[in-house]
């Protein structure tokens, strides 16, 4: 796009992160590790106001089984609580209790361009050759995206490097409308993508993401998996003969143990240097026990909490409705004056 604009304004912003996740059924490490672990660690530190929401609108771009939407939901909800996110402190709700993240969007749909959204990689991806038959949601849904984050003011998103390219949109849109309309009125919002395992791998095939949609289950840690499970998958996990080396640089290659010494590092809150330093000339004989004992130390109790909160859809409920008042508190007077400011009576 031509039109020009600082490349950061958020000075005059209260420092805040928004982020989101699908309610798509089956959390696995890759969701704990890529998102819910950094989240939790953004709400620790205290220096941002977090925002953390179940985006259900976006979910329904493809089909739903209702059912399924709603039980996914308040799944999503229980991880997210169970990894250690505390609705006090932060604001956690699911996106269709705030309706002005749809009034918003409609506003931003307006805004971006046809050949904005034709250049997503992931609409490309998803709807591939059948795009006649994908749905008007699925092709836009990145207009909502920008509104999820901008109808807070987010300053910063924690994002992995597969939506980055919408977080750029997101920027694009907000200094599109801030030049259209003469105002500085959105934050041009930062990304946040770090960690030693924001992309975590399939244990079975390096090549490929950790996804729920594998046909493998050993491919996966899920969220729900018992300790026994999570021990088991992680000993049976590919891997290759050598030991492992001392730096980084001698893990080129060989992406079956880069995954692993990632995911061990991220688990313990270490650099993936330090682990080496720990394990350097180790088989993974060795180094596989004490990953399965690290895992199952930290995501086992993850998984029995979820299973208890589940038993209790009415607090589940009550807590996403009571996020959704929060959120509304800010995004309300914001979608106002956004209205306001196009021009829009009411």
């Amino acid at each position: 796009m031509s039109d020009t604009a600082p490349a950061s304004n958020l000075e005059k912003f209260t420092p805040r992160v928004f982020s989101g996740i699908q309610p798509s059924g089956g959390l696995t490490l890759g969701n704990y590790l890529g998102a819910m672990k950094r989240f939790v660690d953004m709400q620790d530190a205290g220096t941002h106001e977090t925002v953390y929401c179940m985006v259900d609108m976006h979910a329904i771009t493809v089909w739903q089984d209702p059912a399924d939407l709603a039980r996914n939901t308040r799944e999503l909800c229980a991880g997210f609580i169970a990894s250690g996110i505390d609705p006090e402190r932060s604001i956690l709700f699911n996106q269709s209790q705030v309706p002005e993240h749809a009034q918003l969007g409609w506003i931003f749909n307006c805004v971006a361009r046809m050949g904005w959204m034709s250049r997503m990689t992931q609409w490309k991806d998803r709807a591939g050759k059948n795009q006649q038959n994908a749905s008007l949601g699925l092709f836009a849904y990145p207009a909502l995206m920008a509104a999820d984050i901008l109808v807070y003011h987010a300053t910063h998103v924690p994002v992995g490097e597969d939506q980055k390219q919408h977080l750029e949109l997101t920027r694009d849109i907000a200094i599109k409308f801030n030049n259209d309309f003469g105002v500085d009125f959105f934050p041009v919002t930062e990304p946040v993508i770090e960690g030693a395992a924001t992309r975590v791998m399939s244990l079975r095939d390096s090549s490929k993401k950790m996804s729920k949609s594998d046909p493998s289950d050993a491919s996966r840690i899920n969220l729900t998996d018992d300790a026994d499970a999570i021990a088991k998958k992680i000993r049976k996990a590919k891997t290759d003969p050598e030991p492992l080396p001392e730096t980084l640089e001698g893990l080129e290659g060989r992406p079956e143990a880069r995954n692993l010494i990632n995911i061990y590092a991220a688990l313990a809150d270490q650099s993936a240097e330090a682990v080496l330093a720990e394990y350097a000339g180790a088989q993974f004989g060795q180094f596989k026990p004490a990953l399965a004992d690290l895992a199952v130390a930290k995501l086992a109790p993850i998984s029995s909490e979820m299973a208890r909160l589940m038993q209790d859809q009415p607090e589940i409920d009550r807590l996403l409705a009571r996020g959704a008042e929060r959120a509304r508190e800010i995004a309300t007077p914001i979608l106002k004056r956004t209205n306001e400011i196009v021009g829009m009576i009411g």
